[in-house]
This record gives structure tokens, C-alpha cells and sequence, in this order.
């Protein structure tokens, strides 16, 4: 049968946190805003639409707009050249690939972001699709962006499973009827257990292919 992987991005696959908080710093002192560490990693995998209407209640949908392209236009001028895998990801996706599982990107990050770590990782040849920002009209922790890029790579809900680093994204995954595997990379082991991982590792790393597969198969009824 069927069986799909789908990783969120940042957090997962890269660890790009750092660039996007100095983006968001970039951002704020060109438009009037302060991005302080806390609220970084409070909202780290939200949409930007909703990160900026919560920094600038007052700003228009054209501002909103303007405001978070600029922050990801700052975000690759602050990653190329610097982006890296996290520990174990590459190898767990080949993995995962030679097993005959669909991969696809599920992130809420834009899709220009999505290809700038597709070229600088050199991973065009592993991936079946993705889904970024613009797919979506809901972001996590609705399901959509999950059900979108299982839909995309043709597999059906129950035979995915979600890498996630975000607590939004654990729920997404769990709302969405697919199994989740979370990564501590950006939140503690007690909020993604909370958020209802069914899998908790501190690196992708810990994890083989086979070890997917069986997470996959287990509790079926």
C-alpha cells in the first residue's frame, strides 16, 4: 500500500530559526516593531499574516502583504550560503525514499522559500511535492497544509506520517488523522507529548526508515 512522509521545513529539515529571527529583527527596525526572542519562539511556524497582525494590530491587508514578503526577501539574504541539514534528516529522507514512500514539503513558510532549501541543499531529486504558504487559505494547526500535500503525492490521510517541530504542527498532524513524529529542535518534549506526538526524538538522527514503517502500521485497527 501507499505510504507518505510530509516534513514541515524549518525546524525539521533545516535549522533555519536563527536567520528567520534575524529577519524578523531586520524587518522591525525598517517598519517600526520590536521582535523580541520570546515572541519568536511563541509564534515560530505561524503564517507571517498572523505573526504581523499580532505585532501590528493596526496594519492593512496591503502592509501585512508588503511587509511579509520583505521579511522572507531578508530571510534568504540572511540564509544562502549558510543553510545546513539537521542531523539525520537527509539520511532519513533517502531512507525513507529507498523504502517507497511519497515525500512532500508541508510548511507554512512561502514556496520561494521552500525551493531556496530545495537548490541549497540539493534535494530536487527526493521530493514528490510540497505545499507552502500560498496553497493554504488556514494555517496550523489546521489540518490543511498535511491534507493538501498528502492529497498532492496521492496518498491518503492514514497512511501519512508528519514531521513536525511545532506544537500548531503536531496538532495540525493529529487533527488531519496522521501520524506524527516531533522533533525538539524548537519546543520542549512535554508540549509536542501534550500536542499528542506519537513519537518524540531530540534528532532525526535516533530514527531509521523501518522504524517509520512500523509507527505507520501500529494500532491499525
Amino acid at each position: 500500500m501507499s505510504r507518505a512522509a510530509l516534513f514541515d521545513l524549518d525546524g525539521v529539515i533545516v535549522d533555519s530559526s536563527q536567520f528567520h529571527y534575524e529577519s524578523w529583527v531586520k524587518l522591525g527596525e525598517e517598519v517600526g516593531f520590536v521582535m523580541t526572542p520570546e515572541f519568536f519562539r511563541r509564534t515560530f511556524g505561524q503564517r507571517n499574516d498572523a505573526i504581523i497582525k499580532q505585532l501590528v494590530p493596526s496594519a492593512t491587508d496591503e502592509q501585512i502583504a508588503e511587509w511579509g514578503a520583505r521579511k522572507e526577501a531578508l530571510y534568504r539574504e540572511v540564509a544562502r550560503g549558510r543553510l545546513v541539514p539537521l542531523p539525520g534528516a537527509m539520511e532519513l529522507i533517502r531512507g525513507l525514499k529507498e523504502l517507497g514512500f511519497k515525500l512532500a514539503i508541508a510548511s507554512s513558510t512561502p514556496r520561494v522559500n521552500i525551493e531556496f532549501a530545495i537548490e541549497q541543499l540539493k534535494m530536487a531529486d527526493l521530493f514528490d511535492g510540497f505545499v507552502g504558504a500560498e496553497d493554504v487559505t488556514r494555517g496550523k494547526p489546521d489540518p490543511e497544509v498535511f491534507l493538501k500535500a498528502a492529497q498532492k503525492v496521492g496518498v491518503p490521510p492514514e497512511r501519512c506520517v508528519v514531521f513536525e517541530d511545532a506544537v500548531a504542527g503536531v496538532i495540525a498532524a493529529k487533527r488531519g488523522g496522521m501520524k506524527c513524529v516531533a522533533v525538539t529542535t524548537t519546543n520542549p518534549r512535554s508540549a509536542l507529548e501534550e500536542a499528542g506526538a506519537d513519537l518524540v526524538v531530540d534528532s532525526l538522527s535516533e530514527l531509521t526508515p523501518t522504524q517509520i514503517a512500523a509507527l505507520l502500521e501500529a494500532n491499525k485497527e
